[in-house]
């Protein structure tokens, strides 16, 4: 089993020292968030939370995932960063492969590119993009994106993207892996059709279970039951040695965490008590979970 540290909504000036941190106490990732803009009003409910409403304020700070990870790769050497999630369907694969590409040559092929749908009609539509068709629209950026990042002279003539040969240099050093978000049929099975995992968002343990389960079937439907497979979860309800040992009876793989929450301290705590949270955690759980 692994771990990951959430950075949400933390003062970016802190990332450094908490990646440093994460890596020092046994943390194998970094899971790093997408948040474009605040708008003033939304049109669409945020779908995580229960009664649809944002838990951030237009004063919680966001760092670009793809720069962040840049940023926390030049102060590591081991730590893994991958989007959790990215929202894809207001973005241009094509400049997003040249981003991803970057990414992944400057941190040696330490990166993850977890992608979601988005769910915002704002995100959308005041970044050009059409909130109308988003979900093929996103299915067809997938292929172009693993079509330049695979390297090579490429094109591709979809629906929604279309151009000739071209070829992005420096391939990444290794193939970058695609995790998909999102707890709807339409993302499980896209997940179980083109991922090498899925993240889910803040579940409870029971839905946790359930949604593994599924996913698992909708794998063996496309002959994928014997490929690894991450399931990166958020669980809110079983925590400590014995939850978290819970959680991998059921098929997680990688937990996502903040192991400052579980001392009191919120998002804009001063960074020094997060580093020791970051250290008694790996002492009390990252170093005992395979006794």
């Amino acid at each position: 089993m692994k771990f990951t540290l959430s950075i949400a909504m933390n003062p970016l000036d802190q990332l450094g020292e908490l990646a440093r941190a994460a890596e020092e106490a046994g943390f194998s990732s970094i899971a790093l968030p997408d948040s474009l803009f605040y708008s003033e009003t939304v049109s669409a409910d945020y779908p995580y939370t229960p009664d649809g409403s944002r838990f951030w304020t237009e004063e919680t700070p966001w760092a670009d995932p793809l720069v962040a990870a840049a940023s926390m790769g030049a102060v590591t050497e081991r730590l893994t960063f991958y989007t959790s999630v990215l929202k894809l369907g207001s973005r241009n694969p094509v400049l997003l492969a040249r981003q991803v590409n970057s990414v992944a040559a400057l941190t040696g092929g330490r990166f993850g590119l977890g992608l979601g749908v988005g769910w915002s009609p704002e995100e959308f539509r005041w970044c050009g993009a059409p909130y109308e068709k988003r979900g093929k629209r996103v299915d067809e950026a997938i292929e172009v994106l693993r079509l330049i990042l695979d390297g090579g002279m490429v094109e591709f003539h979809g629906e929604f993207f279309d151009f000739d040969k071209l070829r992005m240099s420096p391939t990444p050093p290794s193939r970058v892996p695609f995790y998909i978000g999102g707890h709807t049929d339409v993302a499980l099975r896209r997940a179980a059709r083109v991922a090498d995992g899925w993240s889910s968002a803040m579940m409870k343990f029971d839905d946790l279970a359930d949604t593994i389960a599924k996913l698992r079937g909708l794998l063996a439907d496309q002959g994928r039951a014997e490929e690894p497979f991450e399931y990166q979860a958020v669980c809110i309800d079983k925590f400590g040695l014995d939850g978290y040992r819970e959680q991998g009876d059921i098929g997680v793989t990688d937990i996502i965490t903040m192991p400052w929450v579980f001392d009191g301290l919120g998002f804009d705590a001063e960074v020094g008590p997060k580093l020791d949270s970051i250290k008694k955690f790996g002492d009390e759980i990252i170093a005992k979970i395979g006794d």
